[in-house]
């Protein structure tokens, strides 16, 4: 008997849909061979946490067949309507061979009905942007982050930015060029892409459109750190929604150049604000990190400032009604630029050591569609005066994530060789989500929590302190900069105040 004819599919279907493992509501795009052997695979493999309710085909002689009792429900051009019909959380794309433009069309469907993306033949492959694996399964990323990915955003989310001017710093980023690729979805009037490496708006461009001209608006080289500059393009351009994604993020080398954090991180973020506030910006988003929460090294104490920094100033825009600023605080970010996971991948392609920094080091992992639905979402439910942090679960070890990972691409674990090089000057054990002092609130999403201040400083009281910052940074006095910082956030010490765990006694190689 055909899996077709099983009267017996329909219900398991349903249980699976509706049951305790329900997965995420999932669109294959394509009902070929690939596709009926996708649907038949997370059919039969539910920890995929993927449902499949229906398949995309511009075959019409396959318009309402059931593969494996999920119907065919239309052609591809109808992907949009047909996702936000269903209420599908996934689209994943079946279709091998298909053309980086068609593929590019097809997610950017996808995203307008809020829908993440999916692509094969690997999971890696849509976080990482290339191919990796020959099937869904050569990378599950449930086991990886150790919990269920969460589809965070929603289609409500077009609300805020369809018919917009929406403004993206730090564009040509991993986290930023997500950004721009999903709010262009979703219709914004203009979408301006700010960054100062014109290589990589030249790159985010032909990405987006599919040509490079560079003769419009959308492209601006601007460096966050030219007060005249953020002013004129503010000016000029009107954004009514701005994601600051532009920052200085390499812990280690920003511990041994803090005047640089400074400049990129805390003055530029107060340029930016100071922008959005004189032009009457609609939202501001600032994305931070896990690492601001009881900073111990330069780059969370930062990014601590920049969060105080748009605290402080959403308290006064809020009283007048002027705007809504407000920022969110990511984990580890798997499919990022220099992220673990391109590391990781490179140094077991190369056969080199994998390095960790110590056996017990844990982190917060998230996929960058989370962080990106992260950010739209918190556009959309900010109040004022918010940090937004998404629910990801339990820390994971490293050395666990380098295990799996090592496992599911078919290596054994005597091929795996780890050393331990010891934590660096400013890296945390474990990390934590929240201050000590921060209270975590509920939100309208059921896996995002979110803190504000209760006495946040107003605008005026940091002025003072940030001065004398910006100065120490403008001389590179990064002596100077570590004293202010440290009078800026109570509890903050400088690493040669904080003690390094060491390690507790020596791991051989491949522990």
């Amino acid at each position: 008997m055909s899996p077709n004819s099983n009267p017996a599919r329909p219900n398991s279907v349903h249980t699976r849909q509706h049951g305790p493992t329900a997965g995420l509501r999932t669109l294959v795009v394509g009902a070929g061979s690939a596709g009926t052997a996708l649907v038949r695979d997370l059919h039969r493999t539910p920890d995929f946490g993927l449902t499949p309710i229906g398949l995309l085909d511009d075959d019409p002689a396959k318009a309402g067949r059931l593969v494996d009792a999920v119907p065919v429900l239309g052609p591809l051009t109808d992907l949009t309507a047909l996702a936000v019909h269903h209420r599908a959380q996934v689209v994943a794309l079946a279709i091998p061979g298909l053309a980086p433009q068609r593929v590019r069309a097809l997610a950017t469907a996808a995203a307008a009905a809020g829908a993440a993306v999916r692509y094969l033949p690997s999971f890696l492959s849509a976080l990482r942007r290339e191919v990796v694996g020959s099937d869904m399964r050569s990378l599950d990323v449930n086991r990886l982050i150790g919990r269920h990915e969460v589809h965070v955003v929603s289609s409500d989310v077009r609300a805020v930015i369809e018919g917009r001017r929406v403004l993206v710093t730090g564009a040509g980023g991993s986290i930023g060029s997500e950004l721009c690729r999903q709010v262009h979805a979703f219709g914004p009037s203009e979408l301006y892409m700010l960054d100062h490496d014109e290589s990589n708006l030249h790159r985010l461009q032909l990405e987006i459109w599919g040509e490079a001209l560079l003769t419009d608006d959308s492209l601006v080289i601007a460096d966050i750190r030219d007060r005249p500059r953020i002013q004129q393009i503010f000016r000029d351009l009107k954004p009514e929604v701005v994601f600051h994604a532009a920052a200085h993020k390499h812990l280690p080398l920003l511990e041994r150049h803090p005047s640089e954090a400074v400049k990129s991180n805390v003055l530029g973020t107060d340029h930016l604000v100071e922008a959005a506030l004189a032009t009457g910006v609609e939202r501001f988003v600032l994305i931070s990190t896990d690492k601001a929460a009881d900073p111990t090294s330069v780059l969370g104490a930062s990014k601590r400032l920049a969060e105080l920094i748009v605290q402080a100033n959403a308290r006064d825009a809020r009283n007048l009604g002027t705007g809504v600023f407000s920022a969110v605080r990511f984990g580890n970010v798997l499919g990022s630029r220099g992220s673990l996971l391109s590391v990781l991948a490179e140094q077991l392609r190369s056969g080199s050591p994998v390095t960790i920094t110590h056996p017990d080091v844990t982190r917060f992992f998230m996929t960058i569609e989370e962080a990106v639905g992260l950010v739209l979402e918190s556009g959309r439910m900010a109040r004022g005066g918010e940090v937004f942090v998404l629910d990801m679960g339990e820390p994971v070890r490293i050395v666990d994530l380098v295990h799996n990972f090592a496992e599911q691409v078919q290596l054994a674990a005597d091929e795996v060789e780890i050393r331990y090089t010891g934590l660096r000057a400013g890296e945390k054990l474990n990390e934590a989500l929240f201050s000590e002092g921060e209270e975590r609130l509920p939100t309208a999403h059921a896996r995002i929590y979110a803190t504000v201040a209760e006495h946040t400083a107003g605008p005026e009281d940091l002025a003072g302190g940030l001065t004398g910052l910006y100065e120490a940074a403008a001389g590179n006095c990064d002596p100077e900069v570590r004293r202010r910082l440290a009078e800026l956030l109570p509890g903050y010490r400088t690493p040669q105040e904080a003690p390094v765990p060491a390690l507790s006694s020596p791991y051989p190689d491949g522990f």
